[in-house]
């Protein structure tokens, strides 16, 4: 089992046409970093659960029925009749900004529940580790999940908006690392991770694998993405080409199907994670890339099938 522990929250996107205002009209679609994890993971196959706490609102109740059609085990959700968040969308020239509305919203009310006695897994990242006092609940399980011997995926996904002190955040996202056995960051989060937009990712990379990970992936958008082990190796593949429709959900996509070929192919393990040759790094890259292909060409975050990705290779 891949516990996912985050947010589940509702993206409002605007559509092409514009009002007499100028201003576009917001359509709903079912989100948040964790929640969408947690989808691809089970449309995947792989056997998952997300570790949130769901509003009993309507967005609630159909982020629910999301995650239930999508195969993701729901015995773990927590509900609350506090609102869903949201994350209001805007389209920018290399990607989008959010601008959230999450005050007393019920994802950030999660508490701690205690061991997971059936995961082999655990990813966590998002706004979960940002946003009080669910972010210290995550950070627990984190921590205690890690010593009983659980592989611990992370993926900042920093939303800097949201983040009220930066160097404190740089702080406990480094203290977080001896923990972590597989961090995976796009080039901006790195960047922004170390505070300097022209430092090279890779580089950056190099340090935070000392530090605790066996694995730091980054993903370089359209130019494709790369992992550097501890040994000190570095693999990079490239992204197939595809129609981009939307980008929202596509790191997302890329940490899930990370995580299903790991447990497709019995690695889900630090350790098995650790001894993963280049060729095998080389798998992983490329159904991680193809997957958010599929992402990628269509509007909102909808990862693939496992039959679409199987139909895609036979052609």
């Amino acid at each position: 089992m891949i516990v996912v522990g985050g947010e589940a929250l509702v993206d409002l996107v605007p559509e092409n046409e514009r009002t007499e205002s100028g201003l576009a009209a917001l359509v709903p679609r079912l989100g948040g970093a964790a929640c969408n994890v947690a989808v691809a993971l089970g449309r995947l196959g792989a056997d998952a659960a997300l570790l949130s706490r769901l509003s009993t609102d309507a967005f609630g109740r159909a982020l629910l029925r999301r995650l239930s059609s999508s195969g993701v085990d729901t015995s773990l959700l927590q509900r609350g009749d506090e609102p869903t968040s949201l994350a209001v969308v805007n389209p920018v020239e290399n990607g989008v900004e959010y601008t959230f509305h999450v005050h007393g919203c019920a994802d950030r009310r999660v508490v701690d529940p205690g061991p997971l006695e059936s995961a082999h897994a655990v990813s966590l990242g998002g706004l979960s580790l940002v946003l009080e006092p669910g972010a210290s609940a995550y950070e627990s399980v984190m921590r205690r999940e890690s010593h009983r011997g659980s592989l611990i995926a992370l993926d900042p996904n920093i939303r800097d908006p949201l983040i009220d002190d930066a160097a404190a955040y740089r702080a406990r996202f480094e203290n977080w690392l001896p923990n972590v056995d597989l961090l995976k960051l796009s080039a901006e989060d790195a960047q922004w991770l170390v505070g300097d937009s022209a430092r090279d990712p890779v580089g950056a990379a190099r340090e935070w694998v000392t530090m605790g990970p066996s694995a730091v992936l980054v993903t370089h958008g359209g130019a494709g993405m790369s992992v550097v082990l501890r040994d000190g190796g570095r693999v990079d593949v490239s992204v197939p080409s595809s129609t981009v429709v939307d980008t929202i959900g596509a790191g997302d996509t890329v940490q899930a199907a990370v995580l299903a070929w790991l447990a497709r192919n019995d690695v889900l393990s630090g350790s098995a994670v650790a001894a993963l040759g280049t060729e095998q790094w080389r798998a992983v890259l490329r159904f991680a890339a193809s997957s958010a292909a599929v992402t990628c060409s269509r509007p909102g975050a909808e990862p693939p099938h496992a039959a679409e990705l199987d139909e895609l290779a036979s052609c």
